[in-house]
């Protein structure tokens, strides 16, 4: 199987190569691609040696499947024409996402979608990933009416400037801003630009590729989304309301402990609830804090922390390229 990596000397193309290597996938040509200003570097995969090649070159080679993290520019631009060649392309931007005849995958919760005839797959954005992999087994059991999610992002999100721009705050070094204002010791309720409805982007992502995911536009999703000076992973705040009566909270962890993917860490007595720095480097999505909504009879609520850039982006591409090979579409 031969395997573009596009992007690969991004942060998280450096987590996709890490995932890649843990998780043994079956490749026999690994091709990592880059811009031009980085085309001709070396680049060092599993003990071996390759030369990062453009984009143009890399889809004269044919690939059997192409990991994009590149943006979305680069995705629009090039997925295409991967995909013309019968690549398939698995694209980590918000470029595809919401294009109805592109699925929008993550594995354990609607692995059917790559049943779809698109060469394109969309990897939805890492906070939805770690949403609906909580709502997902809730809502098959007892159907969910709306959601309200308050997030708590990470800087790696944004990227290596982004870290940086952290670490010199935190240093007193002068440097690149990516935030409009300082990240340190602040928060910033302004995750991606803003819309003419008032919600930024980001939110507006969790809305529609909630819906989508879970395929049913039935269900109401409200988010803010809020970026604070953490580099482990994505936290959410999540209130959930039923259609009909409210489940214990036994039985929401026990559904939650049965699904694929999910651990739940709700032991709050025992200090034991999920955050960033124990999720970093971890492929699960971790839950706690259950409770009932005190202010409502069918509503609860939790708190959901994942590492955003293994499963909030690298894991997931990588299962959705292992879903591909157990369903036949890929040849080992």
């Amino acid at each position: 199987m031969r395997l573009a990596l596009v992007g690969a000397t991004g942060m998280v193309g450096e987590v996709m190569r890490a995932v890649l290597t843990e998780r043994n996938l079956p490749i026999t040509d690994f091709i990592p691609v880059a811009s031009a200003k980085s085309a001709g570097q070396t680049l060092t995969w599993k003990g071996k040696d390759y030369r990062v090649v453009t984009p143009e070159e890399a889809v004269a080679l044919r690939p059997d499947v192409a990991i994009f993290s590149a943006g979305g520019d680069t995705s629009l631009t090039w997925a295409p024409k991967f995909a013309e060649t019968g690549c398939y392309v698995i694209d980590n931007s918000s470029a595809w996402r919401m294009e109805p005849h592109i699925p929008l995958v993550v594995p354990e919760v609607n692995p059917e979608s790559l049943d779809m005839d698109s060469r394109i797959i969309a990897n939805p954005n890492c906070s939805t990933i770690q949403l609906v992999m909580v709502l997902k087994p809730l809502h098959a059991l007892y159907p969910i009416k709306r959601v309200i999610v308050s997030t708590y992002q990470s800087v790696t999100g944004t990227g290596k400037a982004a870290v940086d721009q952290l670490e010199n705050e935190r240093q007193g070094r002068d440097g690149a801003m990516v935030y409009p204002y300082a990240i340190d010791k602040n928060c910033l309720p302004h995750c991606d630009v803003f819309l003419d409805n008032a919600y930024t982007k980001e939110e507006m992502k969790l809305t529609h590729e909630t819906k989508k995911i879970l395929n049913d536009a039935s269900v109401l999703v409200s988010a803010t989304a809020v970026r604070v000076p953490v580099q482990g992973g994505h936290s959410e705040a999540v209130n959930i309301e039923f259609v009909g009566e409210r489940p214990s909270m036994e039985a929401v962890r026990a559904c939650l402990r049965e699904f694929p993917g999910v651990t739940v860490l709700d032991d709050p007595m025992a200090k034991s609830y999920p955050m960033p720095r124990f999720a970093e480097g971890q492929d699960d999505v971790f839950v706690g804090r259950i409770r009932e909504d005190h202010s409502h009879p069918q509503a609860m609520n939790c708190w959901i922390v994942s590492d955003n850039l293994r499963k909030g982006a690298a894991t997931n591409a990588v299962q959705i390229a292992e879903e591909l090979l157990r369903r036949g579409k890929l040849r080992a």
